[in-house]
């Protein structure tokens, strides 16, 4: 365990780094930090932070650099994640306001953080197995074609055409549409699949063939995952003012980045939006990447999340405005798609 005056050195020493990129001396700690102690003080707890791997020195006679571990500590030891000013959210707020669907959403969303963050932003499409019905209805169209419509709680609209057997008349498309409201409003999109198929043996056997082409549409649409496996990703161009930071080349990092599996598994461990996720160097599951970190979060409600978004940067990054960006643009997100 270090004591407090070791902590306030090595958060200097972080803070320095991040800043400058400069390995840092004890000189310029106290120089630019009020630790109250001389120099020859801070040498010696440099000293004890090197020995116990939260330091390193790159080279002779040089100042010191944060390690992994060293980075781990600091962010562990954030007493909260700093709120954002007030002109950055209403930024967030107004750029959010403008978007028309949930695919506006997701694409302000990956530029607005890489903006704010200048890391490498990520965020998933809207997860259709966390997400609920929130209204269901039929459109006639002419004699035999209906219009299904499919609004669920992560905002997206399903509109699909369905050719029907017959003449279905007003009411029977008024009885199904309620009868569908009744069985799907409020339901994980699972489970309502299930619950709409009993609905069939519901109606009169000479409606059954209609029904059935209604509710097959529909049981298609709440099984559809193809934005499960959907990843926007914007800012990567922001890793090039990093090139140094990695030991060889960024390539494999970008190339990394480029493999929607890989961006799925890094979003993967934030389940709640009530907590932040934060993988630095080694903790983070790709060798490739091990040169980076990761801040990650849900967005939704923390009863219903549906789905993540996080950053990608260098391990020297500016963990609490990342950390304040991030939770700041998911709680936003959560809200303009419960609006």
């Amino acid at each position: 365990m270090l004591d407090e005056r070791k902590l306030a050195v090595l958060r200097a020493i972080v803070e320095d780094y991040v800043a400058t990129r400069e390995p840092v001396g004890s000189k310029t700690l106290v120089d630019r930090h009020q630790l109250g102690v001389s120099p020859a003080t801070v040498r010696n707890d440099m000293a004890v932070l090197e020995e116990q791997g939260f330091i390193a020195q790159p080279h002779t006679s040089a100042g010191r650099v944060p390690t992994d571990k060293g980075y781990r500590l600091f962010v562990d030891r954030l007493a909260s994640v700093r709120r954002l000013s007030i002109p950055e959210r209403r930024a967030i707020e107004s750029f959010l306001d403008g978007a028309v669907d949930v695919e506006d959403v997701v694409q302000r969303s990956v530029r607005l953080l890489s903006q704010l963050t200048h890391q490498v932003a990520l965020v998933q499409y809207p997860t259709l197995t966390r997400s609920t019905v929130r209204h269901v209805e039929l459109v006639p169209m002419d004699r035999s074609r209906v219009l299904v419509v499919l609004i669920t709680s992560s905002g997206r609209v399903d509109q699909r055409i369905v050719e029907l057997p017959g003449d279905p008349g007003d009411h029977l498309i008024g009885e199904l549409r309620g009868k569908l409201i009744a069985a799907a409003v409020g339901q994980r999109l699972p489970d309502a699949s299930a619950t709409v198929a009993d609905l069939i043996t519901t109606f009169r056997p000479e409606e059954q063939p209609l029904v059935t082409a209604v509710v097959a549409t529909m049981t298609r649409a709440f099984s559809d995952e193809r934005s499960d496996e959907r990843v926007a990703v914007g800012g990567a161009a922001n890793l090039a003012r990093f090139g140094t930071d990695f030991d060889t080349s960024i390539k494999p990092v970008l190339e990394a980045l480029e493999e929607h599996v890989v961006l799925l598994k890094l979003l993967g461990e934030a389940t709640s939006p009530s907590m932040l996720t934060v993988r630095i160097g080694a903790e983070v599951p790709y060798e490739e990447l091990s040169a980076t970190s990761v801040v990650a979060t849900a967005y939704g409600s923390t009863d219903e999340p549906l789905a993540t978004l996080g950053v990608v940067g260098p391990t020297r990054m500016d963990y609490p405005g990342t950390m304040a960006a991030v939770r700041a643009v998911a709680r936003y997100v959560g809200q303009t798609l419960s609006d």
